[in-house]
């Protein structure tokens, strides 16, 4: 029997479908040659980086996404370089003239230009130094153009011995971390802020509407639909606080600590003087840390801050999950409340329409989940003075940040200010749910109201009207009962009555 002939399988190239990052030479435009320990390289003449991110570029074509995707980072980064150009002028190793061309380089990247200068990638080996001197390189050819002199003469200004003087690495790396970080945070906790202000705001909205509760997806005792939505924004409200508190984790740095923590090739007056400049370019409250050599090997700040943002996260996956519970249907599910229509749901199934934003908060969810195993990971394979996979617990948490600040913004914005209470339907559920009967135990006895939930089920009868034709309470005192107000807890009225037996109801 003849073998069925197939066709080979294509190989496709990645790199065709994303290419974020430039490429590492000009591709025969105009060039200027740079040198380092290891050789030459040619460098396209209007590139502000230099050989050391050439390097990277040809080394680390891994996520073709460069650092400049977070200009958090970026911003960081300029800052620590200007606060060291001004520490060193202080302290009399810098002089005045290049640290203010420093400064003033560092100051213009900070006010958002050149940031597509930064073109590393986000995955990298050597614990941070393809960004650190990507960021010198930048910044000495800023300051080389302003002082009126060409991109890559180096002999006026430095990345090494001027850019980066009193510094190394592994401390500049890790500090412009912890300071992008928290301006993130920042973003992430004013749109944190604004939905849970949106999760109040329909519960204030829907404090008249009643509906069923449930426990373990069974029917339970009445609220109503404003509880449930506070209840929300409560949640939120602890992860805001929770969130917050964890700002303190990000405030100790080792700026200063150069290679190991020691200080090596540091004056001894930099470390204060270079926080102390920090904090006034930041505007943050940075402290050194009180060992430096700890401080530059252990990653368990990194570590704790990922545990408050997965925290975070799942706990609003899990409303996300009620959000789409509550809505399912719309006819064969809950339905009790509408979510605004975002788009078509269904190539195959016309007028569907699916609960995308609550989907694609679950999604995020999931990554800042996996992200947060990737930081723990990274954290315990440090060995020894250094952590060399600090690039990845970047990448891992200012990516898990920035989803989740856009995630905060969209549920928002195209949900949760949308949605709708189906208030007949609601009502309907409410009076024929046997939960009911539990607001009108402490009145009729325990056995009564079993009785009647039992023939509640059965015949999916009014539980009002039920109560009432029994001659079991009149109408007033059924209807006062079973208000919203005290189905709902507001108000409570348990004032006992002559406890009705099971045989009165034949």
């Amino acid at each position: 029997m003849e073998e069925p002939k197939t066709r080979p399988i294509p190989v496709v190239d990645a790199s065709e479908n994303v290419s974020d990052v430039p490429p590492p030479t000009a591709d025969g435009g105009p060039v200027r040659t740079e040198s380092d320990s290891l050789g030459t390289r040619d460098i396209p003449a209007d590139a502000y980086w230099g050989v050391h991110t050439s390097r990277a570029l040809e080394n680390f074509q891994i996520a073709k996404r460069p650092i400049s995707v977070y200009p958090d980072l970026i911003v960081a980064l300029a800052s620590v370089k200007q606060a060291a150009a001004r520490a060193n002028l202080e302290i009399g190793v810098l002089d005045a003239h290049k640290a203010d061309l420093i400064d003033r380089a560092c100051q213009l990247i900070i006010d958002g230009k050149f940031h597509d200068q930064f073109v590393v990638g986000v995955m990298q080996g050597g614990a941070g130094t393809s960004t650190n001197m990507n960021a010198n390189e930048v910044i000495a050819n800023v300051a080389l153009e302003l002082d009126g002199h060409a991109k890559g003469d180096y002999q006026f200004i430095s990345p090494i011995d001027d850019v980066n003087r009193s510094q190394s690495t592994n401390d500049t790396y890790p500090t412009a971390i912890k300071i992008a970080l928290t301006f993130a945070l920042g973003h992430l906790l004013d749109q944190l802020a604004l939905l849970r202000d949106s999760f109040a705001a329909k519960g204030v909205e829907f404090r008249h509407v009643l509906k069923v509760g449930r426990t373990q997806l069974q029917d339970a005792v009445p609220m109503t639909l404003g509880q449930e939505f506070h209840g929300f924004a409560t949640t939120l409200t602890e992860d805001h606080a929770r969130l917050t508190e964890t700002k303190w984790l990000l405030a100790e740095i080792n700026l200063g600590a150069t290679a190991i923590g020691t200080g090596i090739t540091a004056d001894p007056g930099y470390a204060e003087a270079a926080v102390r400049h920090l904090n006034a370019v930041t505007g943050l409250n940075l402290e050194t840390a009180p060992d430096l050599i700890e401080s530059t090997s252990d990653a368990g700040a990194f570590m704790s801050f990922s545990g408050s943002l997965k925290r975070s996260a799942i706990k609003l996956s899990k409303i996300c999950n009620d959000l789409r519970l509550l809505s399912s249907g719309p006819q064969a599910g809950l339905g009790e409340i509408n979510l605004p229509p975002r788009q078509a749901g269904s190539s195959i199934m016309p007028g569907k329409v699916n609960p995308v934003i609550p989907e694609v908060v679950n999604q995020v969810a999931f990554s800042v989940a996996g992200a947060d195993v990737t930081v723990t990971m990274a954290a315990e394979g440090g060995q020894l003075q250094l952590n060399a996979f600090e690039p990845v617990i970047a990448h891992s948490l200012l990516q898990s940040i920035t989803w989740m600040t856009q995630a905060f913004h969209t549920l928002r914005v195209n949900c949760v200010d949308g949605i709708t209470a189906n208030e007949e339907r609601l009502g309907a559920m409410v009076g024929s749910s046997v939960g009911v009967i539990t607001a009108l135990m402490p009145h009729i006895g325990y056995s009564a109201a079993a009785a009647l939930a039992k023939t509640a089920l059965l015949t999916g009868a009014n539980v009002a009207d039920m109560v009432v034709d029994a001659k079991l309470m009149s109408r007033e005192e059924v209807t006062k009962l079973l208000s919203p107000a005290r189905l709902s807890g507001i108000e409570t009225i348990t004032s006992a009555i002559p406890v009705v037996t099971p045989t009165d109801l034949e």
